[in-house]
């Protein structure tokens, strides 16, 4: 029995450390989280000068994670029914990923974290 309980233990443990294994060099990713008082619509300029559009993000709803190339991107945010687009500028990393995050009052901010 105790041989048993001690297999078990190093199979968990083993299972445990395959499951978080550093990232090394994968692409940056973000995604939209939208608190803001109406459906939201954001333009993305890529470091690379690709253009990505990530349309009608319902109030309360956030977006699927979407990966790009590392540098600058531009993220142009239009929230329905408010005059004028929000564009912020965030400098992208290998191995972070970002929420552009759309608040009550429509003011749009970056919340970087760095993935394992």
């Amino acid at each position: 029995m105790k041989q048993f309980l001690f297999l078990t233990s190093i199979i968990i443990s083993l299972l445990i450390s395959a499951c978080n294994q550093p990232c090394e060099n994968e692409d940056p990713r973000a995604r939209i989280v939208n608190n803001g008082t109406d459906k939201a619509s954001v333009q993305i300029k890529t470091s690379g000068g690709s253009t990505e559009n990530i349309n009608n993000i319902e109030s309360g709803q956030v977006s699927a994670w979407s990966s790009f190339a590392s540098g600058n991107t531009e993220f142009t945010v239009a929230v329905q029914g408010m005059p004028g687009d929000t564009m912020i500028t965030v400098t992208m990393v290998d191995c972070w990923e970002y929420e552009i995050i759309i608040d009550a009052t429509n003011q749009v901010s970056s919340s970087p974290v760095e993935r394992d």
